[in-house]
């Protein structure tokens, strides 16, 4: 596994530069590796560090929400307000229920089947889109109305929407007596817990750090390690409490900037020094995840399935954003910014396979075409709108 760890930041590093010169997203190009070295491709990588993939992907995810959360101020979320709120649920809504409209009538399968099929590919990824966001952030592109933090907020929820809905068919299909109500009750139910959560975590860490003397390197472990404990408290809690938990890690730092501005900067700088490396874990990963010859049988009716999918997802953003100050250019942008998936795909496309569902094996090479199309279309498309649309802010 070390060797593997090793060959993987040395490949990583070289790809991640190679393709930021060729002016190409750097993610893009450590997906590309993670496909060419993972079991799929020259199947180079050790099984030890396949089998703890999950959780090393999962780490890195929570490091790079948590500088995304010291990166949000209060009067940007001001300005965001509602179409934050309709951006988390509108887009991923429309998605889901229009692939499960499309895919059951040209694959044939079931509605419950369908659904499943329409609520994993509808959930965007945040490993794609937060890091994208942080940059134009960093660099103060597009804070004058907010753009970055609005995507930021609107993707950390559509997860949550998304992954509720698909759980919602998992139990019909299980012949559970699912109330689609109350599990849409859920979704408001997870953001307020996870936000609750974060803040008292944030809170307690605040507190600690006030009345005992820590170095900088151990409040940024510190408040690492309570972010891995509160995910795992949503998988303990799953059945007595829904919770946001990517939504909560997100809160701490925010809380921590709003209370301690200049010791939020300091752990900022920390956490981006982490993320170089954990950047790095996270994408090769993801790529390894990824089964190109599963994706190729789907054929062209898993392309259409996808596109459509999309079309319906960018109505939803449109109408999302009608009645804000957003130019056309700008709306463009928000479109664009949606459409990457990678995470959620890799972690719960395999479920209805497992579950016993005769669509399994379809789902699943629907879930990897998904991730295969749009993560690199979804990578260049931002990086290229971003840097064209997003006007620089200047006080």
């Amino acid at each position: 596994m070390a060797f593997s760890l090793a060959m993987i930041i040395l490949l990583g590093l070289l790809f991640n530069q190679l393709f930021t010169k060729m002016k190409l997203p750097g993610l893009l190009g450590m997906l590309v590796l993670g496909v060419l070295i993972g079991p799929y491709g020259l199947d180079w990588l050790d099984e030890s560090i396949l089998l703890i993939s999950g959780d090393l992907r999962k780490i890195a995810l929570i490091i790079i929400l948590i500088r995304a959360g010291f990166g949000i101020n209060r009067d940007t979320l001001n300005k965001i307000g509602i179409p934050a709120v309709k951006l988390s649920c509108i887009p991923g809504i429309f998605e889901g229920l229009t692939v499960m409209l499309v895919a059951g009538y040209l694959l044939d399968i079931s509605r419950v089947e369908a659904g499943m099929l329409g609520f994993i590919i509808a959930a965007v990824s945040p490993a794609v889109i937060v890091p994208s966001m942080l940059s134009f952030i960093e660099r103060r592109k597009g804070e004058e109305k907010g753009i970055p933090t609005l995507i930021l907020a609107g993707a950390s929820v559509d997860d949550v929407v998304a992954i509720t809905i698909f759980s919602s068919f998992v139990g019909m299909y299980g012949g559970q007596n699912i109330n689609f109500i109350r599990q849409l009750l859920n979704i408001p139910l997870s953001i307020v817990t996870g936000i609750a959560l974060g803040a008292v975590l944030s809170i307690l860490l605040l507190y600690i750090f006030n009345h005992f003397h820590i170095r900088n390197t151990k409040k940024v472990l510190m408040i690492l390690a309570s972010a891995i404990i509160l995910t795992g408290l949503e998988d303990i809690l799953h059945d007595i409490v829904p919770i946001a938990a990517l939504l909560g890690v997100m809160v701490i730092g925010f809380v921590i900037l709003e209370k301690k501005e200049v010791l939020a900067k300091e752990l900022s700088d920390k956490f981006n020094k982490i993320w170089v490396f954990a950047e790095i874990i996270l994408f090769v990963l993801v790529g390894a995840q990824v089964n190109i010859y599963l994706a190729a049988e789907t054929g062209w009716i898993g392309l259409i399935i996808i596109a459509i999918g999309l079309m319906a997802r960018s109505l939803g953003v449109y109408l999302s954003l009608l009645g804000t100050n957003l130019s056309a250019k700008e709306r463009g942008f928000c479109v664009v910014a949606y459409i990457p998936k990678a995470t959620v795909q890799a972690a719960i496309g395999a479920v209805p396979l497992s579950i016993g569902a005769p669509a399994g094996e379809v789902i699943l090479a629907l879930a990897v075409l998904a991730i295969v199309v749009t993560a690199p279309i979804g990578a260049i498309a931002i990086k290229v709108t971003g840097e064209r649309v997003l006007e620089l802010y200047s006080e």
